[in-house]
């Protein structure tokens, strides 16, 4: 599979649907481009074109985020383990919905007494039966497409606890804006989150790096001073200014 034909299966993966123009501005190239990639694709049926949009073949409900949660494992399952290594028996988080925070909590099954409060479905299953935990879920309206909550009881339920750190994800990295999100609420769960915590830790795999590939969409996530970066690669240099107030650390993929 190509890069662009990897790229498209997980856009489309995540949104469910996307137009060949959002398609074509999300990776850079032209739209004959993105027709001519896309082709093969539906040959293959992993994808469907309908009515100038390109949708997802999986079920609507589930596919999204068990689809990010096939993509990039290896670089992911690195990324959870250095951040579970960072986390003691004992302590409390803030953990929001990215797939990368998915992996992070099959991670911290290994620790015990966390208290956890989160926007996610799957992370708070997931912690909430290991011996000694106290999980919290904020919400009560669950998003169709990953299970997350971003109704005003998650926010009032976050803004009630004092945490030590938070562990949070990104859609994209732009070298000039930093880390964003495709949703201004999952930006501004971030920020909550933020508000609450000691400490800051963005988990955010490789492929997320996107230099020329921003997605018009998106909304700036803000990061606390001090906050540590955790990835699978060294970013690239144009990467690099809009990385320096932070601590990075960088994991190895199979190691």
């Amino acid at each position: 599979m190509t890069r662009y034909a990897y790229q498209i299966e997980n856009a489309v993966s995540l949104r469910g649907s996307i137009s060949v123009g959002e398609l074509s501005d999300l990776l850079g190239v032209s739209d004959q481009t993105i027709r001519r990639v896309i082709k093969p694709l539906v040959d293959a049926g992993k994808v469907r074109k309908v009515h100038g949009a390109i949708v997802a073949v999986e079920k609507p409900v589930d596919a999204p985020y068990h689809a990010r949660m096939l993509l990039m494992r290896q670089e992911k399952t690195a990324i959870a383990t250095s951040v579970a290594a960072m986390v003691q028996d004992g302590e409390s988080l803030a953990i929001d919905t990215g797939s990368t925070s998915g992996f992070i909590a099959q991670a911290l099954q290994i620790r015990r007494n966390l208290t956890v409060v989160t926007n996610s479905t799957f992370v708070a299953s997931t912690l909430a039966t290991v011996p000694g935990n106290k999980v919290y879920m904020a919400g009560s309206q669950l998003r169709d497409h990953d299970g997350a909550a971003y109704d005003r009881q998650a926010f009032a339920t976050i803004e009630r606890m004092r945490v030590g750190r938070c562990i949070l994800s990104a859609s994209a990295v732009d070298p000039r804006r930093g880390f964003l999100a495709f949703e201004q609420c999952e930006a501004d769960i971030a920020d909550a989150m933020q508000a609450i915590a000691e400490g800051t830790i963005m988990a955010v795999d490789h492929s997320k790096f996107t230099e020329g590939r921003r997605p018009p969409s998106a909304f700036q996530v803000p990061l606390a001073p001090d906050s540590r970066i955790v990835t699978d690669q060294p970013p690239a240099p144009e990467f690099a200014a809009v990385l320096a107030p932070f601590r990075l650390t960088t994991c190895q993929s199979g190691a």
